[in-house]
């Protein structure tokens, strides 16, 4: 740790202005890594810090609403208390485009549920919101400094990605793959799971309060959150089998264990999320639900049809009046039912096209 301190430490001080992004997902890494950031920046003096700090945190719009809750109670704790500790921190929040949600693609465009070999979600809610952020920034600052909180012995792939990371490192940073100009710092990549917590069990954090409550959901839940994704090589460790906290709709798991611990733990308003998480799983898989044309023209499994969209989406409506949280924006569902009318009206014209030419071949055969 007094390693990890001292690198930070050395990193910030360095004379040049890049600023730092530090991902920021909510779970116990990336909380320990902003609690040693905001540590390391109150041992700097006033008039030396600097470099400013970014704390990015990126919410998909269909985050658990137990563990979002949480982020955000955390992240307001924090941006309340940044102008008393007097450092140059500010809090980030990135989101889809709204017209790219989960929603408007499920329900508006038709995309059948993510599965494992159409993940169409990890780009769109995930990796565009928070890569917007850092393009702004370089183009701004010229390069920037990307924090994040992953470690080696998290998975086996987790450290193949770290490995390949290091390949091109110059001992420190190594450069974004698909952001020129972004440079990938992982100072707590070398540490354990048991010395994760042990480090945040054995503080306080700098911001006030405790870190209780994030011990008491990682109970609960059986598990961990996903991770802070930042491009798409990153993607495969979004969704996988073991109990996360991450997008309640997901359905690239086969089964939600971290939902089902929530619910067993006494959060019993996710149950009818839950459920409904199988149910789009389920009509996303079933032929009878989809259209037998694609969006190309050609013939095939295609969107939801209609009648699956509407129905769908009455549904989420009724559980969102029946859980009293906002599973759906206004805006969404006017989206949704804007793509359907021009859904429509395209399906219209290619039908007269089609139309037209079978009439036109027609008159051919009876000149002939």
């Amino acid at each position: 740790m007094q390693d990890i301190r001292r690198e930070l430490r050395n990193e910030y001080l360095k004379p040049h202005n890049q600023p730092w992004i530090i991902g920021f997902s909510g779970g116990k890494d990336s909380t320990l890594l902003v609690h040693l950031v905001i540590e390391c920046l109150l041992t700097i003096p006033p008039d030396e810090r600097k470099r400013r700090v970014y704390l990015v945190s990126n919410d998909t719009l269909v985050e658990s609403p137990v563990f979002q809750e949480f982020v955000n109670r955390i992240l307001g704790h924090i941006a309340d208390n940044l102008d008393a500790l007097r450092i140059p921190v500010e809090v980030v929040r990135t989101s889809p485009k709204i017209e790219e949600s989960f929603w408007v693609n499920l329900l508006g465009k038709g995309y059948p549920a993510p599965n494992r070999t159409f993940r169409w979600c990890t780009d769109r809610m995930k990796i565009r919101p928070t890569s917007r952020f850092i393009r702004d920034q370089v183009s701004q600052c010229g390069e920037t400094i990307l924090l994040l909180g992953v470690r080696r012995t998290e998975s086996a792939a987790r450290s193949a990605s770290i490995t390949k990371h290091e390949a091109k490192s110059d001992g420190r940073l190594s450069p974004h793959a698909d952001h020129k100009g972004c440079w990938i710092f992982t100072p707590i990549k070398e540490l354990t799971t048991d010395e994760v917590w042990i480090a945040l069990l054995k503080s306080r954090p700098p911001w006030g309060g405790s870190y209780r409550e994030l011990v008491q959901l990682y109970k609960d839940a059986g598990g961990g959150e996903c991770p802070f994704v930042m491009s798409n090589d990153d993607a495969p460790s979004c969704g996988t089998s073991s109990a996360r906290f991450g997008c309640w709709t997901c359905t690239v798991i086969d089964k939600d264990n971290a939902a089902e611990s929530l619910i067993a733990s006494g959060h019993a308003h996710l149950e009818p999320l839950a459920v409904f998480r199988n149910r789009i799983k389920a009509v996303s898989e079933d032929p009878q639900y989809r259209s037998k044309i694609r969006r190309n023209g050609q013939p095939g499994l295609g969107p939801l049809t209609y009648e699956a969209r509407a129905v769908l989406l009455e549904e989420l409506l009724t559980i969102q009046k029946q859980v009293s949280i906002q599973l759906i924006s206004e805006v969404e569902v006017r989206l949704i039912r804007d793509q359907w009318r021009q859904d429509k009206a395209e399906e219209s014209i290619r039908g007269l096209e089609k139309l037209s030419e079978m009439v036109i071949e027609q008159t051919k055969e009876n000149s002939v």
